[in-house]
């Protein structure tokens, strides 16, 4: 069954987004963001609509290769924007908040590119459910006054691809793909070469037919993350032994299978005391 009810979520969104004057969305090419995007572009007149997508080591290769199709499918003007979050060592060091160093390096220069193109408002794709996880990068937001009309709306993630296939979007159920750096064990320096390594070996994976997936890197070691209906592929030592190869060719000297399967933000567990426990 559908999420959306009634279409009082998306009437609302709408009116929230068609209150702003002009705006500069923060364009990840997820499918957030991309409604985020839509409902501007139908909104308001699409010269006051601005998408801008950050382009640094910390992006997967494949997302830059196709975000500006999305944006065009959508019918947005969209823009590339260099940031420098590696620059900074307190990024580097890849600390429990190393998130907000990265969106604060972000909004610093969507902030600026709004300014110096006359746009009235940075938005973003946050969605309400991103308001009960340990997301460092919306401290960020709210210091550069960011909107999130998602999450004004109370939209879940649910309720945006639902809405988002609703409008006909092409990417209302695509999986999530956050930072490379999010891989990375907290404590853990963050490197380009770390990230390549990551990227590519999730590209891999991808290549076996794998959609929904982490590479979670500690070290000399990657762990596996799939959906539980996926880790019985791993019985097969063919694949097993194609997946184990490939990765230590990459650079891992050990190559792991999270049994716990694939869930979003894994990471963040030993963060809100959850360790491996689940039910």
């Amino acid at each position: 069954m559908p999420n959306i009810g009634t279409p009082g979520e998306l009437i609302a969104l709408r009116e929230r987004v068609a209150g702003l004057e002009s705006v500069v969305v923060a364009f990840s090419g997820g499918v957030d963001s991309a409604l985020v995007l839509k409902i501007a572009v139908d909104a308001l007149d699409p010269i006051r609509v601005l998408a801008a997508t950050a382009r640094s080591p910390s992006v997967p290769r494949g997302e830059l290769e196709t975000v500006a199709a999305l944006a065009e499918e959508i019918g947005a003007r969209h823009e590339f924007v260099d940031t420098h979050e590696f620059d900074n060592p307190d990024y580097l060091a890849n600390p429990s908040n190393r998130c907000y160093f990265c969106k604060d390096e972000l909004y610093t220069h969507l902030a600026r590119l709004a300014e110096r193109r006359g746009f009235q408002t940075v938005i973003n794709g946050v969605n309400a459910d991103d308001l009960g996880d340990f997301r460092p990068g919306l401290t960020a937001a709210n210091q550069h006054r960011v909107a999130a009309p998602l999450a004004e709306c109370g939209i879940t993630k649910a309720q945006v691809r639902d809405i988002a296939a609703t409008l006909g979007l092409s990417i209302h159920d695509k999986p999530a793909s956050p930072c490379l750096s999010s891989r990375v064990q907290y404590g853990e320096s963050i490197t380009p070469e770390k990230l390549r390594q990551i990227d590519a070996a999730e590209s891999f994976l991808r290549t076996l037919g794998f959609r929904e997936l982490r590479v979670r890197h500690h070290a000399n070691l990657a762990r596996i993350e799939v959906p539980l209906g996926e880790v019985p592929r791993f019985a097969d030592p063919e694949l097993r032994k194609l997946v184990a190869d490939r990765l230590r060719e990459i650079g891992y000297q050990y190559v792991t299978l999270d049994l716990c399967g694939f869930r979003s933000g894994s990471m963040n567990e030993v963060l809100l005391g959850r360790g491996l426990a689940r039910k």
